[in-house]
């Protein structure tokens, strides 16, 4: 953790911004938080509880900036709301989730099976892929019972 928020600190430097209270918790609570997948107002929520004086448009701008210099992902789940997530190594390609249309709940899957896939893409379309996000709908195993 302590790397990341090294690398943090030099990516805020290099365009001209310093690593605040503020954004240091909202980084805190993503990092305590991995593999929820939370949204802007439920990150709210749980800095609240640190930081009482943060605002909700600060926790947007943070995540607005976190993005941009890639140390967050935004995903969509197609539930009407952003959810963000650590990226974990910009190198590489992204996981992808299995998400549950009766519950909502997400899984994350860390196989890629794609990349042969994007080789052909690659190839037969002369196009350079970067990454891929892949989303699978269907139904977890508590509510197919």
């Amino acid at each position: 953790m302590e790397a990341l928020i090294s690398d943090l600190k030099s990516r805020l430097k290099e365009k001209g911004y310093k690593l605040t209270t503020q954004r240091r918790i909202i980084l805190d609570v993503i990092l305590e938080n991995q593999g929820l997948h939370l949204s802007p107002e439920e990150i709210y929520d749980k800095v609240k509880n640190k930081y009482p004086e943060i605002g909700l448009a600060t926790v947007y701008r943070t995540l607005q900036l976190l993005e941009e210099l890639e140390i967050v992902y935004k995903l969509n789940f197609n539930d009407g709301c952003n959810r963000y997530e650590i990226n974990s190594n910009s190198n590489d390609h992204r996981h992808h989730h299995l998400i549950c249309l009766n519950c909502g709940k997400v899984i994350e899957v860390e196989i890629d099976l794609l990349e042969n896939l994007e080789e052909e893409i690659e190839k037969e379309g002369k196009f350079k892929i970067v990454d891929h996000n892949v989303k699978f709908f269907g139904y977890c195993e508590d509510c197919s019972k």
